[in-house]
C-alpha cells in the first residue's frame, strides 16, 4: 500500500472533526454521533471507488492485491464507524434541504445502516459461498446509495451546500458514482480493449491462449496482470490472469491457464481461435529489479507464469546476476523449461535451475 493513499484516507477522514469539535461543547453526544456518520459515508466513498479499478487507484493506493486488503479494512471501519453513530443520538441542528423530506431521511438511514452493517458482515465471513457472497455484495452500493440521500436530506447543523456539506456530499458523489459504473460493465468496457484470439493449445492440463488487439490494445510490463471476460462463454465476471509474454511491438498477448476452477476449466475447452475477449488495463507492481545487484527468483507451478515474462524481458546485456528456481514434482511437469533454458543461453547473466 502506498503512504500517500493511507494519509489521504486518514486526513480526508479525520477533517470533519474540525467543524464537529466546536459544536460538542454545546451538545457532546449528537456531534460525535454526526462526526461518526459522516465518517462511515467517507469511508464508504473510498471503499467504493477502490472496487473500481480505474487507472488512478493504484497510483493513489499502491498495487491492486494491497488495495483489496485496504477495501476490506476500510469496509470494516465504515461498519464500525455506522453502528456507533446508529446507537448514539444524533439530534443535532434544523437545517434541512427539503422540510418534507427530512422525516422520512431518518427511516432511510436506519433502513441504509442495518442494510450494510448485514452486507459488510456476510462479506467478511469467509464461509459464505462465493456465488452468495457475489450477488449479495452488489447490493452494498445500493445502500450506500440509500445512506447518501439520508444525509443529504437529514436535518443537520450545516447546510448541504456549505464547504463542509459538500464536502462530505462528494463522498457520498464518489462512492454513488463508482456503484453505477461497476453495474455497467457491457456498456462501458471499464477501460477494456478487444482482443482475437489466434492461438490455443493444451498440455498438462494448462491452455496456452495467444490474442491480438483489435486496434490498440493495452500496455504493460512484465510481471503485471489484467482481466479478461470471452464475450462468446457468456461469463458474468471478468477473471484476473497474469500475462506471461513480455511487451512486444505487435501487442499481443499470451497467457497460462491451468484448469483450477470452473471459469479456468472452461477456458481450457471452450476458448478457440477466433473468438473474442474483453483485455482491462494491466495490474500490479510485481517488476523485476534493474539494480544490478544479483536477484533471486522462485517460482512453482502454475506460479511460474510472471517469471516466463520476466525472462522474455531479459536482454543480452542483462546486468543483474540471476538465477530462476522452478519448482515442479518431475522434469517432465517442468512445461516451460525449455523456454527458460534457451533464454539462459542467450543471456550471460540468467541460470535456471528446476527443483
Amino acid at each position: 500500500m502506498k503512504t500517500r493513499g493511507i494519509i489521504l484516507i486518514i486526513v480526508a477522514t479525520l477533517l470533519p472533526l474540525a467543524w464537529y469539535l466546536p459544536m460538542m461543547q454545546a451538545n457532546g453526544e449528537g456531534a460525535l454521533s454526526q462526526y461518526l456518520g459522516s465518517a462511515s459515508l467517507i469511508l464508504m466513498g473510498f471503499t467504493m471507488y477502490m472496487a473500481t479499478r480505474t487507472r488512478f487507484v493504484e497510483p493513489i493506493f499502491g498495487s491492486l492485491d494491497r488495495v483489496y486488503v485496504l477495501h476490506k479494512w476500510l469496509a470494516i471501519g465504515a461498519l464500525i464507524t455506522a453502528y456507533l453513530h446508529s446507537q448514539i443520538d444524533a439530534e443535532l441542528g434544523n437545517i434541512a434541504l427539503v422540510r418534507g423530506l427530512a422525516d422520512p431521511a431518518e427511516d432511510w438511514g436506519e433502513l441504509a445502516n442495518n442494510g450494510l452493517i448485514f452486507l459488510i458482515t456476510v462479506s467478511l465471513l469467509t464461509f459464505i459461498p462465493y456465488k452468495f457472497w457475489k450477488w449479495s455484495h452488489r447490493f452494498i452500493g445500493l445502500f450506500f446509495a440509500i445512506a447518501a440521500a439520508h444525509y443529504i436530506f437529514i436535518e443537520k447543523p450545516f447546510s448541504t451546500f456549505e464547504p463542509r456539506g459538500l464536502y462530505i456530499t462528494a463522498f457520498c458523489v464518489i462512492g454513488v458514482a463508482s456503484y453505477l459504473w461497476m453495474l455497467l460493465p457491457r456498456i462501458l468496457g471499464h477501460n477494456s480493449k478487444k482482443y482475437e484470439v489466434t492461438e490455443v493449445s493444451s498440455g498438462n492440463g494448462i491452455a496456452d491462449i495467444t490474442m491480438k488487439p483489435q486496434g490498440r490494445g493495452i500496455t504493460h510490463k512484465a510481471g503485471q496482470f489484467t482481466f479478461i471476460n470471452f464475450e462468446p462463454l457468456n461469463l458474468v465476471e471478468t477473471h484476473p490472469f497474469t500475462i506471461a509474454s513480455a511487451p512486444n511491438s505487435d501487442g499481443t498477448l499470451n497467457f497460462k491457464v491451468k484448469g483450477l476452477g470452473r471459469y479456468t476449466a472452461r477456458m481450457g475447452t471452450e476458448v478457440k481461435p477466433g473468438m473474442v475477449a474483453r483485455v482491462s488495463d494491466a495490474y500490479g507492481h510485481f517488476h523485476p529489479s534493474k539494480d544490478g545487484n544479483p536477484q533471486v527468483w522462485v517460482g512453482a507451478g502454475i506460479g511460474i507464469t510472471p517469471f516466463i515474462a520476466w525472462a522474455e524481458g531479459l536482454s543480452a546485456d542483462w546486468a543483474s546476476p540471476t538465477t530462476l528456481y522452478y519448482c515442479v514434482q518431475s522434469r517432465e511437469a517442468a512445461v516451460y523449461l525449455e523456454e527458460f533454458e534457451a533464454i539462459a543461453a542467450a543471456v550471460p547473466n540468467f541460470n535456471v535451475v528446476p527443483v
